[in-house]
């Protein structure tokens, strides 16, 4: 049987197909079981065997119509290099296309009329990129979403079936002027706009919600724009449901509100819209409000709404988008506040080294590590005692008399004004002592107080109730203590957004500043309870100065908080690409630097250094918080997953953000700790560059070339291309600057190959990092400017002064290298050989 190169055994009444079939038929060419429904019928039909990619790699045809197939699409499918026309037409699969179908050679596909209750499904995206693609049937499914745009790309399509599914939205121009297209079918769907002008044999369209109804004839205006702006965000469902017709007044269009058949609002709050704000807004001149605050809306604000001379009202708080912000006239009242780039944002400190298994625990199901059993007493009263939030500050010996200066003048300012009720006192503890847990004095309502140091509780038998201190230096926080800190969560006070809920900014008694960050009600899901358990489960086990840590946590009902440390300049984001808008300095060289010399730290001690080791999966700018001293930390682990052993990798379903994500991960799903070398290679070069990791101006052919690590690969190595990329605040005329930066060039380069053996561990960034950060350190007469020290400051503030002090005096704000314990990995075959680092430990 190993010579057969073509079987027909369609039509038959075969009911049962040996496990070997396909085995040894290193020949076959094609193959057709059609119209055998039988086959295995009884036991719930049959599934093709993975090795059939092995044995027949010559495949041309496969036949398979009408033979009691059931489960997904086998991915393999997509890789044979051989297959042409693959007909699985009539069967019982479900599920999405794979996404190995991506640039498949395969010229025939045929998936239509799936008779299972559960048909195939999921968007058609995969289907853009199969340029060969001859024939297309994929009628009688589930399918949705629209249909893209790229898909103009397949120029030899001839029968286009995509009838009878769920596919919504706008019809792409370019469908309608495939050059061979003899046949199209897109009856009974949800299509909007207008009909495309398709002038072939056979066109169909009836059942769907276009605003015209023959072919060619255009939508007024206004419905024009405004399904544009449906299609930025991704037609919503609620929305696409619901927006068809050609007179948005008449048809009562949810969020559009008309007066005498004009449409004056665009009122779409918290509706969880993704996607971008479309610049046709702008053409509908006669809006007053447009309210889209509360949803997810990321990219700029469009110029074209400075064009409307009507408006009064521009609310996008709350959102996810970035400057700069175009100017409007005075008489216009815009929000963007809680936007993450238009305002500062949060983080927290660093925290110690767990010494202990317990994680929090709470009756009302506050989250903690596994296996944790320390529980927190059942009788937790909603006082509004206040509890102290537990910091970890490393005080070394050669400061000890510092500290006790400070601390004697500290107690002697607190000894004259008694602690008054819900006052907060924090005092450090020696983290080289893992028995001296924090000392907590907490004042009552009544004015009692209690101190809890270590393991035990002491003070009044009110205090045992309201207060709880957990190992490891998390607390649980009475809400109405973040309440108080919060002005009670007040607009006024928001940071920003992200998709765990809103960042609020927030003042102690003493002065301490810290971030809260609180989910919505909305966001009460399974999903976001997971993240919000992950974030403190992942901040009870790695605690690493580049990573922010947790203070506490609140959660009262649906109420659920988490609370950092202030951090005052925000995300890396906002100084690199908003600095002129928000009127900052732009980052020096040496800024920049340390910067990345931080997160490169963080990194390695999350993949390598750690008793747990974990993958971070959002590494980006927005996520990378700096402090007052421009100290960067890590943030927003509740993506984070544990790393593998080794070199394998996990699958896991896509979570990050585009253009950060590894090929191998956004293809399949994939991921590996060379995964987070990716996206650190794309913030170098973010930080080198000035530009963001996707921008739709970057000049390039093709898609890809909105990407920056793919745009940057194409010119760095041409010298004249690669100054012209440089950030133009940094001065590439000198030509020591500009060394350095090729030097972090190449290793933006090597992280972001597309394979992930080609990239080199966090470990080896580091020790490349070590050197520059080593070249470009102040001389000691700028570090001497910091050792300044207010003693008026609570003791939190002031030694945490010293520290700043400290470490910028003695190193250039150069962390010891002792932090970064791994040795220099080897590096990876095919890194290039010229590429050295010195060894900097």
């Amino acid at each position: 049987m190993s010579a057969l190169r073509r079987a027909f055994l369609n039509d038959n009444a075969f009911d049962a197909i040996p496990a070997d079939f396909f085995d040894g038929l290193t020949d076959l060419l094609e193959i057709s079981l059609g119209n055998n429904p039988r086959l295995n019928a009884s036991n719930g039909g049959w599934a093709l065997p993975d090795g059939l990619a092995a044995s027949a790699q010559q495949l041309q045809v496969l036949s398979l119509d009408n033979c009691s197939l059931s489960g997904a699409v086998p991915p393999f499918l997509g890789t044979m290099n051989s297959l042409q026309n693959l007909t699985l037409s009539y069967n019982n699969l479900s599920g999405p296309i794979p996404d190995t179908f991506n640039a498949s050679g395969i010229q025939r596909l045929w998936l239509n009329n799936q008779l299972g209750e559960t048909k195939l499904s999921g968007t058609l995206d995969v289907i853009a990129t199969m340029a060969s693609l001859q024939e297309l049937w994929l009628h009688g499914n589930q399918f949705a979403g629209p249909i893209p745009d790229a898909i103009a790309a397949c120029k030899d399509l001839y029968t286009v079936r995509l009838n009878n599914n769920q596919l919504l939205g706008l019809v792409p121009p370019g469908l309608a002027t495939l050059p061979e297209l003899q046949e199209l079918k897109l009856d009974n769907n949800n299509l909007l706009g207008p009909v495309p002008p398709v002038k072939v044999p056979n066109f169909t369209f009836s059942g769907n919600e276009f605003c015209a109804s023959k072919p060619g004839d255009t939508c007024a205006p206004v419905v024009v724009a405004l399904l544009q702006f449906l299609a930025d965000v991704q037609y919503p469902t609620g929305l696409a449901d619901t927006w068809s017709g050609n007179d948005p007044c008449a048809a009562g269009w949810t969020g559009v509100t008309c007066v005498q058949g004009k449409v004056t609002v665009l009122n779409l709050p918290d509706k969880g819209l993704n996607g971008t704000i479309s610049p046709s807004l702008g053409n509908i001149t006669t809006l007053l409000d447009v309210i889209l605050g509360g949803n997810h809306l990321t990219g700029r604000v469009p110029d074209s709404l400075t064009n409307l001379d009507s408006l009064r009202k521009l609310d996008l708080s709350m959102n996810d988008l970035s400057g700069p912000l175009p100017t409007f006239k005075p008489s216009v009242q815009v929000d963007v506040s809680g936007n993450l780039n238009f305002n500062s944002m949060a983080a927290a400190p660093d925290a110690q080294p767990n010494n202990s298994p317990h994680s929090p625990a709470t009756p009302n199901g506050a989250p903690g590590s596994h296996g944790s059993n320390a529980a927190i007493p059942g009788n937790v009263k909603k006082t509004s005692s206040s509890v102290l939030l537990g910091t970890t500050i490393p005080v070394a010996v050669s400061v000890v008399a510092l500290v006790s200066v400070g601390a004697a003048f500290f107690c002697k300012k607190r000894a004259s004004t008694p602690p008054q009720a819900a006052s907060v006192v924090i005092h450090p503890r020696d983290s080289s002592d893992p028995d001296n847990l924090a000392k907590i004095v907490v004042a009552t309502n009544d004015g009692s107080s209690g101190t809890s140091q270590g393991n035990t509780h002491s003070g009044s038998s009110s205090l045992a109730g309201d207060v709880h201190m957990i190992e490891a230096g998390n607390f649980v926080i009475a809400v109405q203590v973040l309440r108080g800190a919060t002005k009670n969560f007040a607009k006024e006070n928001v940071l920003g957004r992200g998709g765990f809920g809103v960042v609020y900014k927030g003042e102690l008694h003493d002065g301490t500043m810290i971030a809260v960050k609180r989910m919505e009600a909305v966001a009460v899901s399974n999903k976001a309870l997971d993240e919000f358990q992950a974030e403190i489960a992942v901040l009870t086990k790695v605690r690493h100065r580049n990573l922010v840590s947790i203070l506490g946590y609140a959660i009262e009902g649906n109420e659920r908080l988490l609370v950092y440390e202030y951090m005052p300049n925000g995300a890396l984001s906002r100084h690199l690409f908003q600095w002129k808008q928000l009127g900052l300095e732009p980052l020096s060289l040496k800024k920049r630097l340390n910067i990345a010399l931080d997160v490169a730290r963080g990194m390695e001690y999350l993949h390598n250094l750690g008793h747990h080791r974990f993958i971070h999966r959002d590494l980006k700018s927005a996520n990378i918080l700096l402090g007052d001293d421009f100290r960067a930390k890590v943030s927003d682990f509740g993506l984070m997953k544990d790393a593998p052993d080794g070199n394998f990798s996990v699958a896991t379903r896509l979570a990050g953000t585009f253009g950060y994500l590894a090929p191998e991960y956004a293809v399949t799903g994939k991921i590996s700790t060379k995964a987070d070398v990716f996206s650190f290679g794309v913030v170098l070069l973010e930080l080198i560059t000035g530009t963001t990791a996707i921008d739709d101006s970057r000049v390039g052919e093709g898609e890809e070339t909105r990407h920056l690590a793919y745009w940057f690969c194409q010119i760095r190595k041409d010298e004249e291309k690669l100054r012209a990329a440089i950030d133009p605040t940094l001065d590439v005329t000198d030509d020591e600057i500009f060394d350095s930066i090729s030097v972090i060039a190449e290793l933006a380069g090597h992280c972001t190959a597309r394979e992930p053996s080609q990239r080199p561990d966090m470990g080896h960034a580091v020790n490349v990092l070590v050197p520059m950060v080593e070249k470009w350190k102040p001389v000691k007469d700028e570090a001497e400017d910091y050792l300044g020290i207010d003693l008026h400051l609570p003791l939190l503030q002031m030694v945490k002064s010293w520290q700043d002090a400290e470490a910028s005096m003695t190193d250039g704000s150069i962390l010891s290298l002792e932090d970064s314990k791994g040795s220099i990995p080897a590096r990876p075959a095919g890194f290039a050989e010229s590429f050295t680092s010195a060894d900097g430990r």
